[in-house]
């Protein structure tokens, strides 16, 4: 037989459609609650018990909640015996008492009404998300005040926290995922609806990535920059690059980007900061297609699976210090991060079978422990056989 945990689990169950008929004022219905009428066969004292749970949390003893409607029935095992046939919430006051939400619908109509005396049109969305209004209830006279900025100016040109609205400084950033869903019904025509990012896809300033940098061309160092030769640079900025430069290094982690510094000369060179994973962030850089392009990462597995996505973006990239013989000069039997990646991996045949040796032992080199003489030997020798090109 259902016990009063259940009736409270498949009551709260109809909550949401009962929040619902509110927005679209329907009036409330007789809720039903379908019961198991099964019930304990061994004995009568059990099935008493049974009987006597349900009662004791019903309408009849609580004043409020749902009422229970009996019918004699003459059972196999146990006689004739009132069984409850039906179980329902009889008022809305008896629903929402039982529940313990009448406090939480009074504030739902207050703010329901709020929204849509100034957006009428936002009645569809709250019908679909009535949660979210409860979920932020002490928040609506701020979310409308945003809103309503954005339908006055839906082209703002403005980082979030220069909006000229009388809200906290961080209401914005703390609640942009309910802002979000409303302005995108309520400036509907003016979204850059292919972006995901917030300050995007409702046309704000924002922070870029940066870029970092080396220069390793002193003459074009002193033309395009000045003399400056570590440069950090919004990314849609170095996009638009225009520099005569033929090869960039890219490294995978900060610390061995400082190696650059110390890199030898290099005519038409720049070495730059991938910073891991976010190589993504270059995939746009369209003047990179027809430049010489050497990816020096982590020798692991992750190292690897980045110079693969990085040569997704350009198929022209090569890996340097990423090699069997490096990998055994140097190793000190470090372990990396356990790789999860299934997929093919972008790789060369002699990345490809370094790779699955680091990856199946869980081995790793990291840039650092490669000595700088060492690296600068190499460049030195790249150095040296580009001048004997240019001759």
């Amino acid at each position: 037989m259902i016990t009063p945990q259940e009736i409270r689990k498949k009551a709260e169950r109809k909550y949401i459609d009962y929040l619902k008929s509110l927005v679209s004022k329907k009036p409330f219905d007789k809720l039903i609650i379908r019961g198991d009428k099964k019930y304990t066969k061994s004995s009568l004292p059990e099935f008493e018990k049974e009987i006597q749970a349900i009662v004791s949390q019903s309408k009849e003893k609580s004043a409020y909640g749902y009422s229970l409607d009996f019918q004699q029935v003459k059972t196999k095992h146990l006689g004739t015996q009132d069984l409850p046939i039906s179980i329902y919430f009889e008022t809305e006051q008896d629903f929402l008492k039982f529940l313990g939400n009448q406090k939480e619908v009074d504030f739902f109509k207050l703010n329901v009404k709020k929204i849509t005396n100034v957006f009428p049109y936002l009645e569809e969305w709250i019908i679909n998300k009535p949660i979210k209004v409860i979920q932020n209830e002490k928040k609506w006279d701020d979310i409308l005040k945003v809103c309503l900025y954005f339908k006055n100016n839906p082209l703002p040109s403005l980082y979030v926290r220069e909006l000229p609205i009388k809200i906290h400084t961080k209401f914005i950033e703390d609640n942009k995922g309910v802002i979000k869903e409303l302005l995108d019904v309520v400036i509907s025509d003016y979204i850059q609806k292919d972006k995901k990012q917030f300050e995007k896809r409702f046309n704000l300033k924002y922070a870029e990535p940066q870029i970092r940098f080396k220069v390793l061309d002193q003459e074009i160092s002193q033309t395009f920059f000045s003399g400056l030769d570590d440069i950090a640079i919004q990314i849609s900025q170095f996009e638009n690059l225009h520099l005569p430069i033929e090869k960039v290094i890219v490294f995978e982690n900060k610390t061995n980007f400082y190696t650059a510094l110390t890199l030898p000369k290099m005519r038409k060179t720049i070495a730059l900061f991938g910073s891991g994973f976010r190589v993504y962030n270059l995939k746009n850089v369209k003047w990179f297609k027809d430049k010489t392009i050497l990816y020096w990462g982590d020798l692991d597995a992750q190292g690897f699976e980045i110079l693969s996505q990085f040569r997704g973006y350009f198929p022209n990239v090569k890996s340097i210090f990423m090699d069997k013989k490096t990998f055994n000069k140097f190793f000190e039997n470090d372990n990396g991060t356990l790789s999860k990646v299934l997929t093919k991996l972008n790789l060369t045949e002699k990345e490809k079978m370094l790779y699955d040796i680091l990856k199946e032992n869980n081995w790793r080199l990291e840039q650092e422990k490669i000595p700088l003489d060492y690296v600068n030997s190499y460049f030195e020798k790249e150095y040296a056989n580009a001048l004997n090109h240019t001759h």
